[in-house]
């Protein structure tokens, strides 16, 4: 089992950051794929960004503006959420898949005021 901890979320104002943190703990070995997905009121859930061995990907609606990094060492994965608009309005959720098993996390609530 994996356990997946997100941390800060919170309200911004547009053009403002935040940084969310994922902390991964139980049997976290073999994590090959970390993700954030972002589900806004009355939305599906939509990928914003992912990071496998080093490489990255995302959703053009973010790209320039956020960033997805991992630190094995702390068993984190980040995002920094930079030109937060309003649109970003979300909760925001970590993802891990470790082996055929998706793990989710318990989202955490980002607010962008205009």
């Amino acid at each position: 089992q994996v356990q997946l901890v997100e941390f800060g979320g919170g309200l911004v104002q547009a053009g403002g950051s935040l940084r969310l943190s994922c902390a991964a703990s139980g049997s976290i070995f073999s994590i090959n794929v970390m993700r954030w997905y972002r589900q806004a009121p009355g939305k599906q859930r939509e990928l914003v960004a992912g990071i496998t061995s080093g490489t990255t990907n995302y959703a053009d609606s973010v790209k320039g503006r956020f960033t997805i990094s991992r630190d094995n060492a702390k068993n984190t994965v980040y995002l920094q959420m930079n030109m937060l608009k309003p649109e970003d309005t979300a909760v925001y959720y970590c993802y891990a898949l470790r082996g055929a098993t998706v793990y989710w996390g318990q989202g955490t609530q980002v607010t962008v005021s205009s």
